[in-house]
């Protein structure tokens, strides 16, 4: 082969190595679809929770919780390959977080949550106390959800935030090698050549 052609080929790899996203191998596991949807706004009362992610979960690692202005009694998840399902009584109208925690297939730990709203026009709205309250005390019945609750969901958003850094950092890595061992067969061909 030519040896004007084999230096830009060499280079136009070692480009390639560089601008191409990391290997799956070094992907971690990250929510593919939900139902509910994120940000979605139901007319229709849910009764599960349906979570599918790109790799199979593990079962023995695998949590998934909604939550409102209180906690939803659901079921244990069902894991069928790469979906996991929670099932509960129908929901009442109102904000509700979904949070799910899964281990990948290199074992790290992945969490995130996300938020949807039922606005079903069947559904009964949450019981309040409003009603056997005097109405001096009305005031005190409206109490927002606990700041916690706030807080727990920040958390979560941000450790699934963080768990996509290291595969950055790892494909950053790869392509700094790729630069390195570029180089250095360039200045070892210069070397044969000259």
């Amino acid at each position: 082969m030519d040896q004007r052609l084999i230096r830009p080929l060499v280079a136009l790899a070692a480009m390639l190595a560089v601008l191409l996203p990391g290997a799956p191998a070094f992907a971690h596991n990250a929510l593919a679809q939900a139902t509910p949807a994120k940000g979605a706004t139901v007319t229709k009362a849910p009764t599960s929770v349906k979570l599918k992610f790109l790799q199979k979960l593990n079962p023995d690692k695998t949590t998934i919780t909604v939550t409102g202005a209180g906690a939803v009694e659901a079921s244990e998840p069902e894991v069928d390959g790469a979906t996991g399902t929670i099932t509960f009584e129908p929901l009442a109208n109102g904000a509700y977080t979904v949070a799910y925690q899964v281990a990948s297939k290199d074992g790290h730990t992945v969490k995130g949550s996300y938020k949807f709203t039922v606005a079903d026009p069947s559904a009964t709205a949450e019981p309040t106390t409003a009603a056997t309250t005097p109405a001096a005390d009305e005031s005190l019945v409206a109490v927002p959800p606990p700041a916690s609750s706030a807080a727990a969901t920040t958390e979560l958003a941000s450790d699934q935030d963080d768990s996509g850094g290291s595969g950055l950092l790892i494909t950053l890595i790869v392509a700094a090698l790729a630069v390195i061992a570029l180089g250095i067969f360039l200045v070892t061909r210069r070397r044969k050549t000259t």
